[in-house]
């Protein structure tokens, strides 16, 4: 059933969604402002802003519900208000106004505490028009790399000029360096407006990853270089986007609609109290989120507002795809209809979450988005912790170790990882780990990773979890690591500045830790050439041979065979030109132990192209035989010769 019935209130209501600022139409000389707000509101008031923060209202204006939707709250102004900031309050409270730039806000001023009336189609960089999405033709075929703008650029020695901005993805030793690794496309954490780091004070240089919205629609100001000026933000944003398209690097957005900052000032809660969370039945609000809040996507206007904010960052910024935050928080019929609004769009573009929430939710586990109730939502992906916790150990506790130190017992778990999460009949699901039944219909409904913001990075996880382990041991395991994420048959991601051996100097949580943790020391480039080339190799490897990604269960299944192996190794070949692949069998042996493993092959000619840490994709080392050995902590890759 449409949720508007008439075309023409549908679209007000469509605007109040994002974009429920005012907006100047030059025909009749008239600036419109729409809300959603409670149609309970007794006396809702919009106040007009010669500036962003601080002064007197130049104009106050009693707004008035638009029948027959009162819940959309409208007001006309004579004249072009373009570049005034204005506030919603409808609270009828004169002593302690409660004012907010609505839900919907596009632009806003410092620290977002009021809309702007802006024309967006004058923050476009030149040439906006003919920006084009680069081609992608699976999700399988996607490279993700997951960054924080400040961690990737900020470092005194970076090199970068835009420390810590938007526009530090534009220059060209972030182009250069994406495009050698070779990822296709960048997760960026959240990068819309956020409460936590206060816009006027940037010298203070506070952190926070930004999973703390506050306006939605909107790019956060730190990450510009002017945050007091609301169409900079917009352009920088664009700009970035820009940029990294031309590279043929697609833009994946973190999106956080879960939960708020917090409740009482939130512009959801000063809109419409209590209409967009969920409560107990004692009425608490329910913390599913872990933050005090959670959203409620089951209310018919908190699920549009999501699918309307979705595309919105899709045709303004030309965003190529969505992560969602606690993904598990939301309803599975929303996130459905975001697939299907965003299909209407482009297909391509890619959407995956968190399966999980982060504590209990005030709606019936089986209505909600989580990893299990993946195969209900076609072409939405979740991450495998099964993977991610079998290499390196639960995240429950950091000192544990798993299958990269030597402990048998998870081979599973990694062989579940390496098929994508699917139905495979050689995978014995009563030995993998949180999952006793495949969750994902396609191999591309499963995010394969072992680091990622989250928790430790994986050189600190190794030491944590591996006493004693040497600098030699440290890097032969972070490259066995990854060399199981990027085989899998599933979707490839990796935290930034693991090609260059971060660390974070032990931090399991370090949300607002302090720039000397979280930020990237680019001089670890020269400090450790080997890795670096090795996950550029790597990434060119599944790039070359569509046998690593087959995008299709079936197509897994007949061509996806794992090998007998010993404890604490998992072996697999690729078989039959998987996928078209010019070499008939590829095999990759994977040994977490601290011995060498000898792994039974058939009988054949093989070169090998991966040994003991080094990569050579024209060829290694040549044998005719049926077994092959493997050294310790390291991944062996061989491919059959005609």
């Amino acid at each position: 059933m449409a949720l508007f019935a008439m075309s023409s209130l549908a679209l007000c209501a469509q605007k109040a969604f994002v974009g429920d600022g005012g907006h100047y139409d030059a025909e009749s000389g008239i600036t419109q402002f729409a809300f959603i707000a409670s149609p309970k509101a007794k006396k809702p008031v919009l106040r007009i802003y010669k500036e962003g923060q601080g002064g007197t209202p130049l104009r106050t204006v009693r707004l008035k519900q638009l029948p027959p939707l009162d819940f959309v709250w409208v007001a006309e102004l004579k004249g072009d208000w373009r570049g005034f900031f204005y506030t919603l309050d409808i609270s009828g409270n004169k002593k302690e106004w409660l004012e907010t730039p609505g839900i919907g806000a596009r632009a806003v001023g410092v620290n977002g505490k009021r809309g702007y009336v802006i024309d967006l189609s004058q923050t476009n960089p030149e040439g906006w028009d003919k920006d084009c999405r680069p081609e992608v033709k699976s999700p399988a075929d996607l490279v993700i790399y997951e960054m924080h703008h400040r961690d990737f650029s900020v470092h005194p020695a970076s090199g970068f000029t835009n420390k810590g901005k938007f526009l530090a993805l534009t220059e060209q030793k972030a182009i250069s360096h994406l495009k050698e690794l070779g990822v296709n496309a960048i997760h960026i954490l959240p990068s819309y407006d956020y409460g936590s780091v206060d816009e006027t004070r940037l010298a203070d240089n506070k952190y926070n990853w930004g999973y703390d919205p506050v306006n939605y629609n909107v790019p956060e100001g730190s990450y510009s270089t002017n945050p007091f000026d609301p169409a900079t933000r917009i352009r920088e944003f664009k700009q970035m986007v820009q940029a990294l398209h031309k590279a043929g690097i697609r833009v994946i957005l973190d999106v956080v609609y879960n939960h708020t900052y917090d409740i009482d000032h939130s512009n959801f809660q000063r809109s419409w109290p209590d209409y967009f969370y969920r409560k107990n039945a004692d009425g608490t609000y329910s913390n599913g989120s872990g933050c005090g809040n959670e959203t409620a996507s089951e209310q018919p206007f908190m699920r549009q507002y999501m699918i309307e904010s979705v595309k919105y960052w899709i045709n303004e910024y030309h965003i190529d795809g969505f992560r969602f935050d606690l993904m598990g928080v939301h309803d599975i019929e929303t996130m459905n209809l975001i697939r299907k609004a965003v299909d209407e769009i482009d297909p391509t573009i890619f959407i995956y979450g968190e399966g999980w929430s982060a504590g209990s939710c005030a709606l019936p586990g089986e209505q909600l988005a989580t990893k299990a109730h993946i195969p209900q939502m076609p072409r939405i992906a979740a991450f495998s912790d099964e993977l991610r916790d079998a290499l390196r150990g639960p995240f429950s506790d950091d000192t544990k170790g798993a299958f990269l130190a030597g402990l048998p017992g998870e081979e599973e778990s990694v062989k579940f990882g390496i098929a994508g999460a699917i139905s495979h009949p050689q995978v014995d699901m009563s030995k993998v780990n949180y999952s006793k039944e495949p969750w994902a219909t396609e191999p591309t409904q499963m995010i394969s990773y072992v680091s990622c913001h989250d928790d430790m990075c994986l050189t600190d996880r190794l030491r944590a979890s591996i006493p004693g382990l040497t600098d030699e041991e440290l890097i032969r395991l972070d490259l066995l690591a990854q060399t199981a994420v990027f085989t899998s048959q599933g979707v490839p991601f990796m935290l930034s500045g693991e090609e260059m051996l971060r660390n974070k100097k032990g931090v399991h949580n370090s949300f607002e830790s302090p720039d000397s943790i979280n930020r990237l020391d680019w001089q670890n480039l020269k400090r450790f050439p080997n890795v670096f080339k090795y996950y550029k190799d790597l990434i060119r490897l599944r790039r070359d041979h569509p046998a690593f990604r087959l995008g299709n269960a079936q197509a897994v299944r007949e061509h996806l065979e794992f090998l007998p192996s010993p404890p604490c190794t998992v072996a697999f070949r690729l078989k039959n030109h998987a996928g078209g692949d010019k070499w008939n069998t590829i095999v990759v042996v994977l040994n977490g132990s601290r011995q060498p493993q000898t792994v039974a092959l058939p009988e054949a000619s093989y070169e090998s192209i991966c040994e003991q840490g080094a990569f050579n994709l024209n060829g290694i080392n040549h044998f005719t035989g049926n077994s092959v050995t493997v050294q310790p902590q390291s991944a062996t890759i061989l491919h059959d010769c005609p």
